[in-house]
């Protein structure tokens, strides 16, 4: 009676050409992260962009203050930016959205997850992180 079997040598073979496939294959799916989070970060910055700029023709050429951006932006608000009695104006986003790089959605003047300028409307990263040597804070 004969036996049929793999050889040592043919089963080191397989491994190694997996391991090769393995190596090939990685490298690939980690690029498509780094470029899934840059896209949310293109998205995010693009909704809330429009956001604020739908938000100022509504209010009379304003930006949303700085102190209160979040709840302006979520809430329903008056021609006066205030929330109280019967708002029409509104909600403009249902939550801000969290940054992907460092999955915060909290917003300031100076540093952190977003960076909001009243005066400007402005409304950038602020990770401090580049992808493929573009900085995110200029997108």
């Amino acid at each position: 009676m004969k036996r049929y079997a793999f050889t040592l040598v043919e089963l080191l073979i397989v491994v190694v050409i997996l391991g090769i496939l393995a190596a090939v294959v990685i490298p690939q799916f980690s690029d498509a992260s780094t470029d899934a989070k840059f896209s949310a970060l293109g998205t995010n910055l693009a909704t809330v962009r429009g956001q604020i700029e739908l938000y100022r023709l509504q209010h009379n050429g304003n930006y949303p203050p700085a102190a209160t951006f979040a709840t302006v932006m979520t809430s329903k608000t008056n021609a006066d930016h205030s929330t109280t009695g019967t708002p029409t104006l509104g909600p403009y986003l249902q939550r801000i959205p969290n940054n992907p790089y460092d999955n915060s959605n909290d917003i300031s003047a100076t540093a952190g997850g977003w960076v909001y300028t009243e005066a400007t409307g402005t409304f950038v990263a602020d990770d401090g992180g580049t992808t493929n040597g573009v900085a995110h804070n200029s997108l």
